[in-house]
């Protein structure tokens, strides 16, 4: 049986490679998207000009800025990623109909049925991404998506200096342990921190290692995992790629800068969240069946509490008012709050035919249709409610 051949594709340093298209000022400089360090702020990405300077990702803004004084905070927009990031699967579709996106700027496609090499299609893919869009890529290559993953981060770690890597490596057939054995165990799926820990405690710190202690000790040590950890370390992995991902639920959090406990802003920004989450379900033809919301208080405690609808929704208003109605349920009148958040859950897939009749619902459903496609062009911040408040200063986070 012939050997799959697997691309794991990966946007170098994404969000800022589509601010720099947006600010070609930019270009060469140490820059991060993230948030103000008074706000609590991380970094969700950084350009390779500050990674120089050891600027990383989730590290906190305050911290980058000590380490980068004259480092540029840029706040993103994750509309024109999003965007970005469906034009680069476009690209990558004309090459393979088998395609796992695992994230925004993040995917696998098997290319096992085309009679080219892995690193030819993966030079002329990366080449294809920079001529159109002028991003930078990186691409690992391999008989299965652990080690074409592991060969894309292997590739950029080799990477030194403030341009994006653009590394492509492949990993012949027949190879993947001899590959994988030098690497640190962390290097492997699944291990974190702590498994990391207890294995180099055991004296297991490459894979090599790894691969070399017998699979019932590993089994011994880590239950289940421990058949998996042993059949990694070897480079197997049979597992398939994946094109769709059932969404199963649809949130948006909010963490502010300084604890909240007045209501009329704490209502505001529920129905800011429920209008956003409800927008979401509407694009991808989506009603839910359960709505709930998360409150964290000062002492980092943290509570929810969720409800089911009559029938299934995706108006703003209905989101809006089971929200309400659950946070009164939780929240004292007094206690300050320091992150809010709405959630929906039991997806299903959106059925509505217009009615013969005047029919309240229907009304609104095409208002919001209209709104919809408004939003869709010029932007979500094109309409806006009347009962809208002047935003308070607070960090958006969008799982």
């Amino acid at each position: 049986m012939a050997s799959r051949k697997i691309i794991h594709l990966d946007l170098d340093a994404f969000f800022c490679a589509v601010e720099e298209l947006r600010r070609p000022e930019l270009r060469g400089k140490p820059f991060a998207v993230g948030g103000r360090p008074e706000t609590r702020g991380v970094v969700a990405s950084c350009s390779y000009a500050a990674r120089v300077f050891g600027v990383r990702s989730a590290m906190p803004t305050g911290r980058a800025l000590q380490l980068c004084p004259t480092l540029l905070l840029i706040s993103g927009d994750h509309g024109h990623y999003t965007e970005y990031s469906q034009r680069v699967m476009e690209i990558i579709g004309r090459y393979s109909g088998l395609i796992e996106q695992v994230s925004i700027d993040e995917a696998f496609l098997d290319i096992s049925d085309l009679p080219r090499s892995g690193s030819e299609v993966a030079r002329e893919l990366q080449q294809a991404i920079r001529r159109e869009l002028d991003l930078p890529c990186s691409l690992g290559i391999a008989s299965n998506k652990l080690v074409a993953k592991i060969a894309t981060d292997t590739g950029k770690a080799g990477h030194r200096g403030p341009t994006p890597p653009c590394a492509i490596l492949e990993v012949p057939a027949g190879e993947e342990a001899s590959f994988l054995a030098p690497l640190p165990v962390r290097a492997l799926w699944g291990v974190g921190p702590k498994s990391a820990a207890r294995l180099e405690s055991l004296g297991i710190h490459t894979i090599g290692d790894l691969a070399r202690e017998p699979e019932l000790n590993l089994a011994r040590l880590f239950g289940k995992y421990g058949y998996d950890l042993s059949r990694h370390a070897r480079g197997i992995d049979n597992s398939p790629i994946e094109p769709e991902h059932d969404i199963k639920s649809i949130s948006q959090e909010v963490t502010f800068d300084r604890d909240v406990a007045d209501r009329s802003t704490l209502h505001q920004i529920l129905r800011d969240q429920a209008e956003r989450v409800a927008y979401r379900l509407r694009k991808n033809g989506m009603t839910a069946v359960t709505v709930r919301i998360k409150v964290r208080w000062p002492d980092f405690s943290t509570q929810s509490r969720q409800l089911t609808l009559p029938q299934a929704a995706n108006q703003d208003t209905v989101i809006a008012r089971a929200a309400l109605t659950l946070f009164e349920s939780l929240w004292d009148g007094k206690r300050k709050v320091r992150l809010i958040g709405v959630g929906v859950s039991g997806l299903q897939t959106e059925i509505w035919q217009p009615s013969l009749w005047d029919n309240p619902d229907d009304k609104e459903r095409r208002l919001l249709a209209a709104v919809d496609e408004l939003k869709g062009r010029f932007g979500r911040k094109i309409v806006l409610r009347g009962t809208a408040l002047k935003k308070e200063s607070h960090r958006e986070d969008d799982p």
